[in-house]
């Protein structure tokens, strides 16, 4: 098995993890892709070269998902029902496998078509990615059926395993403006364009469900402004989702998403 390319930072690739990669590709190549900050990680998956020669076809590259035991993520297995769910109207990755284990959970899935809206040769067209992004999310807003929906993120649900000294910190939600079906961590990485700089998919859907829009343009907008560091690209992605910022909302939505995010860090320290 090959381990190369590490990417943020070096990765050290858990021994579950090698298991499962020589399971899955046997002597193709891990490479880590993305590490967020409650210590999930993700690596992509190839086969060997040698799998793959004249005559075969080479198969997609698949990406593993690992939770350690204990890590403040969304669980793999919830990602995994909420993928399956959302194939039915929208373009996201395919589950090939999940499971669990004592050392933690993974989540394997296929490659889709496209890069995601972070890597290099975007932020030299962040105005193309902020559009994109923003027509993404209005996409999966206006096409995944509510009623149909059986997972919740309201603040609700959001809030219901914080202590009570935190949830009041948060204070009165807002009236809902529209009930859509949520992405649920709608940052800039969690979208993938085409060559285009057209919208392709979504991905990192741990936390999908129904809730007020805002919840999901709030967080958006904000992750648009901050890795392009660009604020006017804010004004971008709202016209591409097609409303006018709504500052009360964005406030509010804000806040919500730091005091849960600050929450959960704290429990993996």
């Amino acid at each position: 098995m090959v381990v190369r390319g590490v990417h943020p930072a070096p990765v050290e690739v858990p021994d579950a993890v090698h298991a499962l990669a020589g399971w899955y590709v046997g002597w193709g190549s891990v490479t880590p892709v993305w590490r967020n900050d409650l210590g999930g990680l993700t690596f992509r998956l190839e086969d060997a070269p040698l799998l793959s020669g004249p005559g075969t076809d080479a198969r997609p590259a698949r990406y593993l998902k690992w939770v350690p035991a204990g890590a403040p993520c969304p669980d793999p297995f919830a990602e995994a029902g909420r993928l399956t769910w959302a194939r039915r109207s929208a373009v996201v990755p395919r589950v090939l496998d999940v499971g669990r284990g004592d050392d933690g959970a993974w989540l394997l899935t296929e490659e889709l078509h496209g890069t995601s809206a972070i890597d290099p040769r975007w932020r030299e067209q962040p105005r193309a990615a902020a559009r994109a992004i923003g027509e993404g999310l209005r996409l999966l807003h206006d096409t995944a059926p509510v009623s149909d929906c059986p997972f919740a993120w309201t603040p609700a649900a959001r809030t219901a395993a914080l202590p009570p000294e935190v949830r009041a910190a948060v204070g009165r939600a807002p009236a809902v403006d529209r009930l859509v079906v949520c992405h649920g961590d709608a940052c800039v990485p969690n979208t993938l364009l085409h060559d285009d700089g057209t919208f392709a998919a979504h991905v990192d859907l741990g936390e999908l469900g129904v809730a007020d829009r805002w919840s999901d343009l709030a967080v958006a907008s904000r992750s648009v402004s901050r890795r392009f560091q660009d604020p006017g690209l804010a004004t971008e992605f709202f016209a591409a989702y097609g409303v006018a910022p709504d500052p009360e909302r964005i406030d509010w939505y804000r806040r919500l998403w730091d005091v849960v995010e600050q929450y959960r860090t704290r429990l993996r320290r």
